[in-house]
């Protein structure tokens, strides 16, 4: 059965319990977290703790920090390894399945100026298996996955494609490393995004969802009943969470995902 998560900060309310009362009155099943950096999730555990003795269903988070595991700076890419570690922790002890990062995100693109990095593609290989190595063992340890999203060309210049993240998966070795999809980055850089699914089944572990505009399911072009029967057909038994911006009425918006989701894919 399909299953849907929200955000947290597009869910209205000032706490978790709150925002699960809306979730629940929508049709979501759980709550997607978001992990800023600073050790800011870490520190947000008593709130989470209390959230789920309260029965809010929280099994991902998704990060939201200023750099990422693959920066060009070795002291940022050590920070964004230790922070992420720290998220895989967390959301391991609040009972999650785990937590979504890039490579980088607005970091570099090779289709604006200056249009080639600072750093050659077999160093870049390098630390991308060095960092998915470190976070995949620490997150076999936690009991939990890290789910790698490959995004656009123009918000990251490393990992756009799922054919590239399956590779640098398989060659890592870990099961515990795992894709997290992106239906608004597929639907720019996949050909067809329903076969690159099928291709990709095992090792797809998590799936974001907005419409080809960014904006909430239904909002836009992107062919709904094709993306989620590839899902359908490759057992994916885990959450769609919406990760979008809204037009029109917010919670009008954010309460029509679910039932839209539901239909496009029955």
């Amino acid at each position: 059965m399909l299953k849907t998560a929200c955000q947290e900060q597009l869910l209205p309310g000032d706490t978790l319990q709150e925002k699960w009362d809306v979730a629940q009155a929508a049709g979501y099943d759980a709550i997607e977290l978001r992990g800023k950096g600073d050790r800011h999730f870490e520190g947000r555990l008593p709130e989470l703790r209390a959230a789920l003795k309260d029965g809010v269903v929280m099994p991902t988070v998704c990060v939201d920090m200023l750099h990422f595991f693959g920066a060009f700076d070795a002291d940022l890419r050590r920070d964004a390894i230790d922070q992420m570690k720290s998220q895989l922790s967390v959301i391991g002890e609040l009972g999650g399945t785990g937590a979504q990062t890039p490579a980088s995100y607005g970091m570099f693109s090779r289709r604006l100026p200056p249009f080639e990095p600072p750093r050659g593609e077999d160093e870049e290989r390098t630390v991308l298996l060095e960092g998915l190595t470190e976070l995949g063992e620490h997150a076999r340890r936690e009991g939990v996955s890290l789910y790698l999203e490959p995004l656009n060309r123009y918000e990251d210049h490393m990992v756009n494609r799922l054919e590239q993240a399956v590779e640098l998966i398989r060659t890592v070795g870990l099961d515990s490393v795992k894709i997290g999809i992106d239906s608004y980055h597929m639907n720019i850089e996949e050909a067809d995004p329903a076969a690159s699914i099928l291709a990709a089944a095992p090792y797809i572990g998590h799936a974001q969802v907005s419409d080809s505009n960014r904006f909430q399911p239904g909002a836009g072009h992107l062919d709904w009943p094709a993306w989620l029967s590839a899902l359908h057909a490759i057992g994916y038994g885990g959450y769609l969470a919406a990760e979008c911006r809204l037009t029109g009425d917010p919670v009008a918006a954010v309460r029509s995902i679910p039932g839209f989701l539901r239909r496009s894919g029955a």
